[in-house]
């Protein structure tokens, strides 16, 4: 036991009321608790000394025979070092004072305790789904095929004989404090409450088997590659009537021929002759679904860019349309046959063929600048 003035320990004078004891132990027990500081056996040490000083100074005999004698009063020996108490001991003793600061009652969180009946949820199924750039425009229904656990039937479930259905079990123990009762989890049942009182043909030591189902998922228009969605409640069942767990959905998105994506934008380059460039014309262009003609008037500069709006993706948030940007690029003529090399020949000194940028034919960096809105 610690021979330290627990006065000293919690930080509080002698007049101190029963109040302001149990708020100083109560913040040093926050402090040095085991789940804050894992594996640090001088913190465990400050838990265990601060609950010595509660116990003297929380129990009005104990703190005047304490506040007369000191330690070596009558009845002061022992302490929680002394009497071979465990750390569930000091949890189940004082945990009461801390409510919910460690979650689900009184140190909820500690070595898996749960301060009453748990339910446990199934486990998770993850799939991946392969989509078009037509079906992610579009959005779509898609039935998924799945294997996941299910209750086998046959298989019963029925109140757990060890805890009663509670989840807990409850120990008495003699110790030189006299008799001290502490609460765990049920080892039978892992404080499900239930247990299974007839396995169904085939099904695992939880009653249940996989099975084979099919389940039809709507996604959302506007998804992307890598993209999860969250089927809940689709995942594999738990025993005993808990929480079936979810199906997450991994979106992958199959590459188009033509288009390439950006976000909700989509982009395509468009290749013309030269006859196309210098004197107009007009060229195809794939959409998501179907293909628009646009027209392109004379002198066209390779690498300009036309703007088709709201021929892009939908945002998946519903926040509008993306744009279909057309990057026309002029294509140079090969493997030229004599006749058209002479033809060419006697343009090569024509005014028209010589380069000319003006100040309206911009750069590559400047377009690039233009389309990031830089």
């Amino acid at each position: 036991m610690s021979k330290r003035d627990p006065y000293e320990v919690l930080g509080v004078g002698r007049s101190a009321s029963p109040e302001e004891i149990k708020k100083a132990y109560r913040k040093l027990a926050i402090k040095y608790h085991p789940d804050k500081n894992p594996g640090d056996k001088a913190a465990e040490e400050k838990f265990k000394e601060a609950a010595v000083a509660y116990e003297i100074l929380s129990d009005a005999d104990k703190k005047a025979k304490y506040d007369r004698f000191g330690h070596a009063g009558p009845g002061m020996g022992g302490g929680f070092q002394g009497g071979g108490m465990s750390m569930d001991d000091i949890f189940s003793h004082f945990g009461d004072i801390f409510g919910d600061a460690f979650g689900g009652g009184a140190f909820g969180g500690f070595g898996g305790r749960s301060g009453g009946r748990r339910t446990i949820k199934g486990s998770n199924l993850r799939v991946r789904l392969k989509l078009d750039l037509q079906e992610i425009a579009q959005g779509v229904e898609k039935k998924i095929k799945v294997n996941k656990l299910v209750r086998a039937k046959g298989s019963e479930y029925g109140t757990c004989s060890t805890c009663g259905g509670s989840g807990q079990v409850a120990r008495v123990q003699n110790t030189f404090l006299g008799q001290m009762q502490t609460v765990t989890t049920c080892p039978a049942c892992g404080g499900i409450g239930q247990m299974v009182v007839k396995r169904g043909a085939g099904s695992d030591e939880n009653g249940l088997v996989r099975e084979e189902a099919i389940v039809p998922i709507q996604i959302p228009a506007g998804v992307e590659e890598g993209m999860q969605l969250n089927i809940s409640g689709m995942g594999n069942e738990a025993p005993a009537g808990g929480i079936p767990g979810d199906l997450l959905v991994v979106i992958e998105e199959e590459t188009h021929p033509q288009l390439k994506r950006d976000g909700i934008h989509l982009h395509y380059d468009a290749y013309l002759n030269l006859v196309d460039a210098a004197l107009g014309g007009s060229v195809e262009v794939p959409l998501v679904k179907g293909k628009a003609k646009v027209k392109i008037e004379p002198s066209t500069q390779s690498g300009r860019t036309m703007r088709l709006k709201g021929k892009g993706l939908p945002d998946v948030h519903g926040r509008g349309t993306g744009d279909l940007f057309v990057h026309l690029v002029v294509w140079t003529p090969q493997g030229l046959s004599k006749e058209e090399q002479a033809t060419l020949e006697r343009l090569r000194d024509s005014p028209s063929f010589r380069p000319d940028p003006s100040g309206k034919d911009k750069g590559f960096f400047e377009k690039v600048k233009d389309m990031f809105g830089g």
